[in-house]
């Protein structure tokens, strides 16, 4: 499979995880859909938003390094996923591609890997510390990054493939 087919296949991937992530959401916040589902009136699955998010993320930054010919695997493929990324970032190549889209959004290479190791570590502590109920917020926060993530990433690679008149 060429690095085209697998960044649109993860640029799906990530898509997938984000509507799923807003789904568990809506399921989460939404009084009138759990009895349906013959779920607890207190019922929230937070915790999920914020894995289902991560993935977003995790996909996106895949699609990105895929679409520059890198390619992570197991064992390690989180953490290498976030290290080339970084490469990235610190090499200045997606700085670089930013410029072209910063008049339509501003946002920052910088801003991207944060985003990325933040909803890294988020995912660990809220899905394996904290009560459910408990990541409303966080999990608002993380839904709010992945939307801002793929949408970045997704520019990045349109982007690249207009600079290649594909």
């Amino acid at each position: 499979m060429d690095s085209d087919r697998r960044d649109t296949l993860y640029i799906q991937m990530a898509k997938s995880e984000l509507d799923l992530a807003k789904a568990i959401f809506k399921i989460s916040t939404d009084d009138k859909l759990k009895p349906e589902l013959e779920l607890k009136e207190d019922a929230t699955f937070f915790s999920n938003v914020i894995s289902n998010a991560y993935y977003c993320i995790f996909y996106s930054a895949k699609a990105l390094l895929e679409s520059k010919n890198i390619t992570t695997a197991p064992p390690d493929e989180h953490q290498k996923t976030l290290e080339e990324f970084e490469k990235l970032t610190g090499a200045g190549e997606i700085d670089v591609e930013l410029l072209v889209i910063y008049k339509a959004i501003v946002v920052k290479a910088d801003e991207l890997l944060g985003i990325f190791k933040h909803e890294k570590a988020k995912r660990g502590k809220f899905t394996y510390q904290k009560l459910p109920q408990a990541n409303l917020e966080p999990a608002k926060e993380s839904l709010s990054n992945a939307e801002k993530f793929l949408k970045n990433i997704k520019l990045l690679i349109r982007t690249k493939e207009q600079g290649r008149g594909e």
